[in-house]
């Protein structure tokens, strides 16, 4: 639970009163500063007065659909956002994070995936701000510009291998399981459901930041569990 001196603030736009009572009444019980509006425009309004550490975005609002809402605000802020909608499509879910979304939930939701997320979202964006440039062998990796160099030369990496770079960088020498990579990365499932995407993304990863891909030393594989990012040669 957040103390009351780090407590961060988090933003519910939607006009369903129940749902904002319930999910207020629960993320207060977390420890978390909560604000609500019931409309897009008063919605942006209190993002801009208050700079909130997480938003909580209703897709269908009376004044201003959630995607255009999303748009506005990425064009200042870069708080991270979950879209909640009641809509279970494939095109609604891919155009809500195209306009800027971290996440996307579907109407009705269990609380305690919900507070999960929320906990993902903060852990990732409190990880890329502990440093702005971090140097690990040959690697440097600038969190803020998000450019990755190898002895001092440009690499580029798509946004998901920087996400999964970025990540196994925060968790030096440590075994991270498959399940729990995945969540971090792809925060809904179905836009991923095939099993082999994350051996895909990593083994293009290997091969630009590795001196050898097939015989990795940066990116090992642990057999039965997931992946290893060794600090030291």
């Amino acid at each position: 639970m957040n103390s009351p001196s780090t407590a961060k603030t988090i933003l519910i736009i939607d006009d369903d009163p129940d749902i904002v009572q319930t999910i207020k009444a629960n993320l207060t019980l977390d420890g978390y500063e909560i604000i609500s509006s019931t409309t897009g425009f008063q919605g942006i309004d209190l993002a801009k007065e208050y700079r909130p550490d997480l938003i909580l975005l209703d897709l269908n609002l009376p004044d201003l659909d959630g995607i255009s809402i999303c748009e506005i605000l990425r064009k200042e802020f870069d708080f991270p956002i979950i879209m909640l909608t009641a809509r279970d499509t494939l095109s609604d879910k891919v155009l809500g994070l195209k306009s800027g979304a971290d996440d996307y939930m579907v109407k009705p939701f269990e609380y305690l995936e919900l507070s999960a997320r929320i906990t993902a979202l903060f852990n990732r964006f409190d990880r890329s701000m502990i440093q702005e440039k971090q140097q690990i062998q040959d690697l440097e990796i600038n969190h803020k510009t998000r450019q990755i160099t190898i002895k001092g030369s440009t690499v580029k990496l798509t946004k998901t291998e920087f996400m999964l770079l970025e990540l196994f960088i925060s968790n030096p020498d440590q075994s991270l399981a498959r399940p729990f990579i995945e969540k971090q990365i792809w925060w809904e499932s179905q836009l991923y459901s095939h099993s082999r995407a994350l051996d895909v993304h990593i083994q293009r990863l290997r091969k630009k930041i590795e001196k050898q891909p097939e015989t990795p030393t940066l990116i090992t594989t642990i057999a039965g569990v997931g992946y290893r990012f060794n600090s030291q040669s």
